[in-house]
This record gives C-alpha cells, structure tokens and sequence, in this order.
C-alpha cells in the first residue's frame, strides 16, 4: 500500500506543481483546459504506477478534477483554499491507496524496489521547494502592499526557493543543527530592514519563519515515508541495471 502511495503522491507532484503551468492554473474553470489538466493527472498517474489497465486511475483523474472545479468555485481565496485543495487531493490519493494497495504491485515498475522512495524523494524536494513558494506566497498576500527595499528581480523568491531545499538537503542528511546557522545568516543578512522598519520587519520575519515551518514539516515528512518503504541505495540503483 506504502508504494502505491508514494507513487501516486509523486504522479500529483508532478502534475500540480511540475507540468501545471500558469496558463493552465489561470484558466482552470475553463471546460477544456480542466480537461487537458485531468489528462496530465492520468498520464503522470499512469506512467508513475507502469499501469494503463486499471480503471481506478481514471476515476482518480476525474476526483481530480471534480477538486480543482470545486476549488475554483466555492473556495475561499488564498492559502485556506491552497491547503483544502491539497489536502483534498492527498486524501484521495490515500482511499486509493488503501482500496488498491497492489496498485503499484502489479505494475511495470514493481521489481524496481527503490524506485517508490527515489518517487518520495522527489517529490518532497518539489513540495519543499516549489510548493512552498505558492503557499507561502498565497500566505503573504494580504500585506503584499508592504514597501520593501529594492532588490533583484525575483531575489526574494529565488532566496526562500534556496533557504527551502538546503533545509530539505540537511534534513535529509541528518544534520538539522545546520539550520540554526541558516537562520542567524539570514538574520544578519536582512538586520537592516527589519531594525529600520518595522512593518517591512515584520513582513520579512514572517515570511522566512513560515518559509522555515513549511520546510521543516514537508522535509521530516518525507524522511518519515521513505523510512517505511524499502531503503534508496547506490546498491539498489547499481543492481538494477
């Protein structure tokens, strides 16, 4: 069952947050672009089990899509409407999971035993990183009119893209104590605008704990499910081939 999860957690990585772009997410209510974006939720559902002969995918595609409509139609603006669309996806992707455990199993990948925890792996990095970026962008939004000092085009979302995946990266590695010192760096680096203003203070204070909060549960959550499922090795990998 663990497998199949985490197969199909990675095929929903990838189709919301990898192959999603923004003219897709803008124009989601539309019939045809919701039909094209339910297609990619099969296709990445399909190819990341090695199945095409279960109908149970295409249902998964079309809650997937009856979601997203939802999402669009009924909730609220912002990260409460991010995180129910997201937790209404995972907890489909967990029924299915449980009502066909073999899922994966059965599938064209099944004799790759650590590809479930490389899919975990890869997954988590993009929920880190990119995911993040849009919850805590979404999470920000109500002070967006705070002025900041001027900076790089994009230096604060390329800033927390990084800050994110090195604390994915020390996580990963068992080293989370280096954290601390990403946290004091950061303060250094930005102990001007927070002591000259307060309002920008607060905004970059906030940002960067929620920015560290969401690393940190995304990145402990992904250790924990590749502990349940057989172990990714430089072993495994070369035994493969």
């Amino acid at each position: 069952m663990i497998e199949t999860f985490a197969a199909l957690l990675f095929a929903h990585v990838l189709a919301d947050f990898v192959f999603q772009t923004n003219w897709i997410a803008e124009n989601k209510l539309r019939p045809h672009v919701l039909l094209l974006h339910g297609v990619i939720v099969l296709v990445t559902a399909a190819a990341a089990t090695g199945r095409i002969d279960v109908w149970q995918l295409g249902v998964l595609a079309l809650v997937h899509i009856a979601i997203d409509w939802a999402k669009g139609s009924f909730a609220p603006e912002g990260l409460k409407g991010f995180v129910a669309d997201q937790s209404a996806h995972l907890l489909s992707i967990a029924i299915l999971a449980v009502f066909v455990p073999s899922l994966f199993a059965g599938g064209l990948w099944a004799g790759i035993t650590f590809l479930p925890a490389l899919m975990t792996l890869a997954a988590g990095a993009v929920l880190v990183t990119r995911a993040g970026g849009f919850a805590i962008g979404l999470l920000m939004q109500p002070w967006s009119h705070v002025e900041l000092p001027k900076g790089l085009m994009n230096g604060g979302k390329l800033i927390g893209l990084l800050e994110r995946g090195l604390i994915f990266l020390l996580v990963l590695v068992g080293q989370p104590v280096g954290i601390g010192f990403l946290i004091a760096a950061k303060s250094v680096l930005r102990f001007e605008t927070t002591s000259n203003d307060q309002r920008a203070g607060e905004y970059v204070i906030i940002g960067t704990l929620a920015s560290f909060g969401w690393a940190l549960l995304f990145s402990y959550a992904t250790v924990w499910l590749m502990a349940a499922l057989p172990p990714l090795s430089v072993t495994d990998m070369s035994g493969s081939h």
